[in-house]
């Protein structure tokens, strides 16, 4: 009898058997599994990478959508405040020149009223600079006429005797005589 490790089988047959076994050559080992593993998740990893992939762009696009839009409602803001801006510019260049306005026309005003008083303070002093004088002139006069009257009374009386008073008073009485006659 034979043994089972004594099996005719030709001799080719042998070195083919023998070629069959481990490889223990680690590079070529690696390369081929890693080849091996690629095309494995490749072909049944295809849907979940696109999908991925997919979600990812999709997720890209909106950021960059939003971000546009944002941009965009930015840009509009902005150009809002500017515009904001010169209008604020203009009103205050309008406030600005009305208060000039206003007050240049409350100086000429107060200058105006100023002068007015002046002149009023003018015409007061000159009436009565006016009346004063002629007060003093009416003092003078009265003087005048009082001291005339008296020195006129004292040459009189010191000239005026008893037959100057008696021809002065038949002047008189002709005078009337002939004026009475003249009359009739």
């Amino acid at each position: 009898m034979r043994s089972v490790s004594e099996i005719d089988a030709p001799l080719s047959d042998w070195t083919l058997a023998a070629s069959i076994g481990l490889n223990t050559n680690i590079l070529e080992i690696n390369l081929i599994n890693l080849i091996l593993v690629v095309g494995i998740l490749f072909y049944y990893g295809k849907g979940v990478l696109i999908n991925f992939l997919d979600n990812r762009e999709r997720t890209i696009l909106n950021t960059i959508r939003d971000a546009e839009e944002r941009h965009e409602e930015a840009t509009k803001k902005l150009q809002k405040a500017r515009i904001r801006l010169q209008q604020a510019k203009v009103k205050a260049d309008e406030i600005r020149i009305n208060g000039l306005t206003q007050m240049d026309r409350e100086q000429r005003d107060l200058v105006d009223a100023a002068d007015k008083d002046l002149k009023g303070f003018e015409d007061s002093k000159n009436f009565a600079i006016r009346f004063e004088k002629q007060r003093a002139i009416e003092q003078v006069r009265q003087q005048v006429s009082r001291l005339a009257s008296e020195r006129a009374l004292e040459g009189l009386n010191s000239r005026l005797d008893n037959q100057l008073h008696l021809r002065v008073i038949d002047y008189h009485i002709d005078l009337f005589r002939a004026l009475r006659n003249k009359s009739d």
